[in-house]
């Protein structure tokens, strides 16, 4: 019979939590690989972010010109 596991400890589980938050796992070649995840802001992308609640003035100074919504984008 295989050996029981044993159960973590509030040390060990902490650590386990904090990992998942941090990292996520990827498959390359085959294998595992445990990467950083993407930043997320109230986990939601942060480009998708910016798209969602930034206005245009502020879109213009940060040169995210193809973020910008107009009426004119088939050049009328």
């Amino acid at each position: 019979m295989a050996k029981a596991k044993r159960k973590l400890t509030a040390r060990e589980k902490a650590e386990k939590k904090r990992r998942r938050r941090e990292y996520m796992t990827i498959f390359v070649n085959g294998k595992q690989k445990r990467v950083k995840r993407p930043p997320t802001i109230d986990g939601i992308d942060a480009d998708e972010f910016i798209r969602r609640n930034a206005d245009p003035i502020w879109l213009h100074q940060n040169e995210l010109w193809e973020d910008i919504d107009g009426d004119d984008k088939e050049g009328k």
